[in-house]
């Protein structure tokens, strides 16, 4: 076993590394340039097929695990409610401007990273916790989130960058939100005296903000042009995580 420090810099690290794949995934966007309009359907919707894989097969099942459906309900209505929130605050500081495809785009990256970020912290939540069981849990779910989160990454940074953002701002946009999740693993290294009710809730209010955003968002953007690209690319999204739980042992 290791000793607490070394435990504490341990989680730190994997952590960490899971939160740079979403880094990951925006410097895949950025070195390949600026997509195509077929390749942008097929990635946004990508994003939603793994982030509703994320919801239904994830995050859900795992804050009912806890058995506090309180929790779930609360933690499930303000996710939505945040993100519900979220997009009018972004429509109204866009009010003053055509209301054009590329302003749209940039509205879609900032909430796709608001709902990464949000999700980010239940989840550096759930390494720790893993950890405290076993040191190889805590690992497994650090590569799982890993992998999910290339793909999430991918999803900011392509509408930004079609949005015409620059570069070096969607990097360090990425940067940032990859500081979330070790700040989750760290929050839930303390607070694993009541993390039974916490992370419940937490991983509910990750699940209703990242279903609206799928909903309201992602997908009608993603087929507004290329519904069938989009439909493969939601479908795809949606195996392959479902591929990755299968895959990775429990």
């Amino acid at each position: 076993m290791l000793l607490d420090h070394q435990s504490l810099l341990y989680l730190i690290y994997i952590s960490t590394i899971a939160g740079l794949a979403t880094t990951a995934g925006c410097i895949i966007v950025i070195l390949l340039g600026k997509p195509p309009e077929r390749l942008l359907a097929f990635l946004l919707a990508g994003a939603g097929g793994v982030m509703i894989a994320v919801v239904t097969l994830d995050l859900i099942p795992l804050a009912l695990t806890y058995k506090q459906p309180i929790q779930l309900f609360l933690g499930l209505t303000l996710g939505i409610i945040f993100m519900w929130i979220a997009d009018k605050l972004l429509k109204a500081r866009y009010r003053s401007v055509p209301r054009n495809r590329f302003n749209r785009l940039k509205r879609t990256g900032i909430l796709v990273a608001s709902g990464i970020a949000l999700h980010d912290i239940p989840e550096g939540m759930a390494i720790a916790v893993g950890q405290e069981s076993t040191t190889k849990l805590g690992m497994l779910i650090a590569i799982s989130i890993a992998l999910h989160n290339i793909p999430e990454g991918m999803a900011t940074a392509t509408p930004l960058l079609m949005a015409g953002i620059r570069r070096q701002k969607i990097l360090l946009l990425t940067l940032g939100i990859a500081l979330f999740t070790p700040l989750g693993a760290i929050l839930g290294k303390i607070a694993l005296g009541m993390v039974s009710i916490s992370l419940s809730f937490f991983l509910a209010l990750a699940a209703g903000a990242m279903a609206f955003l799928v909903l309201t968002e992602l997908w009608p953007l993603s087929t507004e042009h290329y519904p069938l690209c989009a439909l493969l690319g939601g479908i795809s999204g949606f195996l392959f995580f479902l591929m990755v739980l299968t895959v990775l042992p429990h």
